[in-house]
């Protein structure tokens, strides 16, 4: 049995789980609300204030996505409860970032032009510094991909380490030209 598929999943109070006759697992909470259409033959069952996810044999494609549903369902909650964060870091002189509301940002990344990003639903931008950038929100999915897209703009570069970094993301450095 998969170690992750065959631990429950805690509902806390607050939180309600329903599943359509489709697969369908739809999640409301404090934060709002996420629906996703479960894999195959995977089941998932409450009992309690818990949450069970079952298989229904061991063929390899049950096996795989035991574990997967288990992880993405766990995720819902935490995100309708808790919300999920990403915390980008710009390094480099003139480099920035402006809030253009809760969905927009714009960048200043070196480029003859500013760069605007706006946020899909459900996704909110804050700007603390012109430094560093926090991406909120409930999907867990939407929210590293959307960090994924802003950090793609500007890779940090291995040489002064100027871009656009995850939070405590270690750049890995080169020693470039030796001097004579």
């Amino acid at each position: 049995m998969s170690r992750i598929g065959r631990a429950p999943i805690a509902v806390p109070s607050g939180v309600s789980v329903a599943m359509g006759s489709d697969n369908t697992v739809t999640v409301k909470g404090p934060q709002g609300e996420l629906a996703r259409t479960v894999p195959g033959a995977i089941t998932i069952r409450q009992e309690g204030d818990e949450l069970l996810v079952e298989r229904p044999d061991d063929q390899r494609q049950n096996r795989a996505l035991h574990g997967l549903t288990r992880s993405l369902v766990a995720n819902m909650v935490v995100g309708v409860t808790e919300g999920f964060i990403k915390e980008l870091e710009i390094v480099g002189v003139g480099y920035r970032a402006a809030a253009q509301g809760p969905g927009a940002l714009e960048l200043a990344l070196g480029f003859s032009h500013p760069v605007h990003v706006n946020a899909p639903d459900g996704v909110t931008f804050e700007v603390p510094s012109a430094t560093r950038i926090i991406v909120k929100g409930m999907d867990k999915e939407k929210v590293g991909q959307v960090a994924a897209d802003i950090r793609k703009l500007r890779k940090p570069e291995p040489y002064k380490g100027k871009g656009i970094r995850y939070a405590g993301e270690r750049v890995v450095r080169k020693a470039g030209k030796a001097a004579k």
